[in-house]
């Protein structure tokens, strides 16, 4: 035992026979606490066991990925179904998450649900982001974690219990909303900051032949050029889908005001457990579908082409097209989906195309590409679906022009534009990011 023998060679000194009942004493003390301790144990609940899903009927109890703390299994799928008594709500509340990250959330996610079939999705969660309270609508929740071939975390542990409908407080909000006019705002608004840690979710229902209108009055939530951490954003009908998303917002600037599609719209605001703002007052009103209806123009024109963009996929007849870069950064600028710098980390050939993972030196264009970050290091993966056009070298700087599909995967075919990035191209980049496309 270094730390007693240091003591007994500094300023005070025990006699060898005092030393050996004092050692003694203490064998026989630490002989008796184990004994109580092991007791204890014998007559308490041991750590809980957590196994892959199950019907959950207690008024509160504590939920958790098989094996927790442990690393969670591959490709599993858990589904957890949680009932309280009729009149009560379900509030969860997560502890610890940890996930295979990504920022769709496309490989490991838990999705926390209002209501057993088909019910109201209240968010999707991965990495170690934890979401504030989550509350059902009514006294069922149903709760769902996915993992696929690739495992990377401890997995989650969440507590949950009932509560009244109306028992909100601070850390509750959201709703459903089905009066033909109503009002969405932070807790707290606007007597002080929303809190940390909060998340909000209103699902605003309108009659079967009308459309909603959201205007922002007030808009103030955590700025962030990306809005990864405090944020609203807006979908077209009843769940989180990031296909149906219509915005994702921050800052201090209201949105324009939005329309729905059809007669449903789902608003959810999130907050980190760091800074927190002023936070928000909208008002929705319903409308007649024709509202948005614009008059026949009297001249003939051609018809729109679709907005909606050829899948991009490697083929024979793309790859033996002419490899030749044409035009400048600046020309292809607004017809690129993604403009970022990046350094290539890994190039590995599969088939006739190249998947490449790029550490990135700065983002000038986003759209919908796929963005993972740790800490303030952010990479993106791109496959170059012909190998050789362009050609790209591990290790080298580049500006990468490209395509990126529903799933936020970034493609380079041979007509976009790539090339080696220098320093003096930085001041030419940065005058395009505030250029209107």
């Amino acid at each position: 035992m270094p730390r007693s023998e240091n003591r007994r060679t500094g300023a005070w000194s025990v006699h060898p026979t005092m030393w050996r009942i004092y050692s003694i004493f203490c064998a026989w003390g630490v002989l008796s606490l184990t004994e109580v301790c092991a007791q204890s144990l014998l007559g308490s609940r041991r750590r809980p066991t957590f196994t892959c899903g199950g019907n959950i009927t207690e008024d509160s109890g504590v939920v958790g990925s098989p094996g927790y703390p442990g690393v969670y299994p591959s490709n599993t799928k858990c589904v957890w179904r949680i009932t309280v008594p009729e009149g009560k709500v379900v509030v969860l509340s997560f502890r610890f998450i940890d996930l295979e990250s990504d920022n769709l959330c496309r490989y490991d996610y838990i999705d926390v649900y209002s209501g057993h079939v088909s019910g109201q999705r209240l968010g999707r969660f991965c990495g170690t982001f934890r979401p504030g309270a989550l509350v059902s609508t009514g006294n069922k929740m149903l709760i769902q974690m996915v993992s696929d071939a690739n495992t990377a975390g401890s997995g989650f542990l969440a507590v949950y219990s009932a509560a009244e409908p109306h028992e909100r407080g601070d850390q509750y909000c959201g709703g459903r909303l089905d009066k033909p006019f109503g009002s969405i705002k932070t807790p707290n608004w606007p007597e002080k900051d929303y809190p940390a840690g909060v998340t909000c979710s209103w699902h605003i229902e309108a009659p079967k032949n009308q459309i909603i209108e959201l205007k922002f009055e007030k808009f103030d939530v955590e700025r962030d050029n990306y809005c990864r951490y405090d944020y609203v954003a807006i979908f077209n009908g009843a769940e989180i889908n990031d296909a149906k998303r219509i915005g994702k917002y921050c800052g201090d600037s209201p949105p324009a005001p939005v329309f729905s599609e059809g007669n449903q719209l789902l608003i959810q605001f999130l907050s980190d457990l760091s800074l927190t703002a002023d936070g928000f007052i909208g008002h929705y009103k319903f409308r007649p579908k024709k509202f948005l209806t614009t008059p026949e123009p009297l001249t003939t024109t051609t018809p729109a082409a679709t907005t909606r963009p050829i899948p991009l996929k490697y083929s024979v007849g793309l790859c033996q097209q002419k490899c030749k870069r044409s035009g400048t950064v600046e020309s292809n600028y607004c017809t690129s989906d993604f403009v970022i710098t990046g350094t290539v980390i890994t190039a590995v050939v599969r088939g006739g195309s190249v998947s490449a993972t790029i550490s990135i030196i700065n983002v000038y264009k986003q759209s919908n590409l796929a963005i993972q970050q740790a800490g303030k290091t952010m990479s993106t993966k791109i496959i170059v679906l012909c190998k050789k056009c362009p050609f790209i070298r591990r290790g080298l700087n580049y500006i990468f022009m490209g395509s990126a599909d529903e799933d936020g995967k970034g493609k380079i075919a041979p007509h976009h534009f790539v090339i080696a990035f220098k320093a003096k191209n930085q001041r030419g980049l940065n005058v395009l990011k505030t250029k209107q496309c």
